[in-house]
């Protein structure tokens, strides 16, 4: 059965859709995109600044749901330039790891609110 999951600590949507929805063993957080929650707009600085935004949006995600990042099983990484790629690795490495899970990433054109980096994933239900 489907169920619908709406952060309290995270950044609100910012569109008609869930956080994450939970189906059976498995939960599909929705592209997370870098803003602060505490103020509810895009963090400042470049796409490292970004980046790490994203991450902490997704842990506090998962932590709400009582998951970690090792959970995780996927992830698909947006990028408005494939050149910062090696920049969002290094951000990357230091919430995954060493057990990474699978990954995609792709560069876009544009992403919600400007931008620089969006993260979905999808990760184990322990529950």
């Amino acid at each position: 059965m489907k169920k619908c999951f709406l952060t309290e600590k995270g950044p609100k949507a910012v569109g008609p859709y869930s956080t994450a929805v939970v189906y059976g063993d498995t939960v599909y957080v929705s592209g997370m995109v870098p803003i602060d929650p505490a103020v509810g707009k895009l963090v400042e600085g470049g796409v490292e600044e970004q980046a790490r935004q994203v991450f902490e949006n997704i842990r506090t995600v998962l932590s709400e749901m009582e998951l970690s990042m090792a959970d995780v099983l996927k992830t698909t990484v947006f990028l408005v330039d494939m050149g910062d790629f090696q920049k969002v690795n290094a951000i990357y490495r230091e919430y995954f790891g060493p057990d990474y899970p699978a990954r995609s990433c792709v560069e876009v054109s544009k992403l919600p609110v400007g931008a620089m980096v969006e993260v979905e994933v999808i990760s184990a239900n322990r529950q």
